[in-house]
């Protein structure tokens, strides 16, 4: 009998996934380096930064670390700026906390998510949430999931994990959780062999759970 879901963020409750990548293109620009989508979703995949770009070319560390903090500025500005909001998330989780108690876990800095869901509602659903400063491996690594059980008191057959992303699966999969994938243009080229169910839409969790 399931109990729980562990949310991921980005991608699957806020359509983010794209200005980061954006952010991530715009300051390795500025250091006349081209960052390509194949080699972006192989870097994600295994839980990368784009920033390897810049390290395959020998570019100093302290170079590196400067823009990546105007990466970071570039990412925020969009979060501020775009429509990152995905239809009807709010009534599909409270339709949803009736049944399940629901928690976020997320390789998103804290400082974002919060900027992410100012006045979103959305955390109102939740127990508890899980940002990359709350462990010391990221997914792919099970760790962040195996936290979320652990915060729960949850065994892992109790739980469904939402992802849009083979690194998330990866990380709900090796942590022994169901993982039910929902589709996102910005991941969709990506193998999700392993999930227990891949859907087309957050809606379609009313259907299945």
């Amino acid at each position: 009998m399931k109990k729980y879901i562990l949310f991921d963020n980005d991608g699957v409750l806020v359509e983010t996934e794209k200005w980061y990548f954006e952010a991530n293109k715009k300051a390795l620009a500025l250091l006349g380096l081209n960052l390509e989508m194949d080699f972006y979703q192989n870097i994600m995949i295994k839980g990368g930064s784009a920033f390897e770009l810049a390290q395959l070319h020998n570019i100093d560390a302290s170079i590196i670390e400067k823009y990546r903090s105007l990466r970071d500025s570039f990412y925020q500005e969009f979060l501020q700026t775009k429509d990152i909001s995905i239809p009807n998330v709010k009534n599909i989780l409270k339709d949803l906390s009736k049944k399940y108690q629901m928690a976020i876990v997320t390789t998103s800095r804290r400082v974002d998510f919060e900027l992410i869901h100012n006045n979103r509602g959305i955390v109102d659903f939740m127990d508890f949430v899980l940002c990359v400063e709350d462990y010391t491996k990221a997914k792919p690594n099970p760790e962040p999931y195996l936290k979320g059980l652990e915060k729960f008191v949850a065994k892992d057959y109790e739980c469904f994990v939402v992802e849009d992303s083979q690194r998330g699966l990866t990380s709900a999969f090796n942590a022994n959780i169901d993982c039910i994938v929902v589709k996102n243009e910005f991941t969709v080229s990506q193998d999700f062999s392993k999930a227990k169910y891949f859907i087309n839409s957050l809606e379609e969790l009313r259907d299945i759970l």
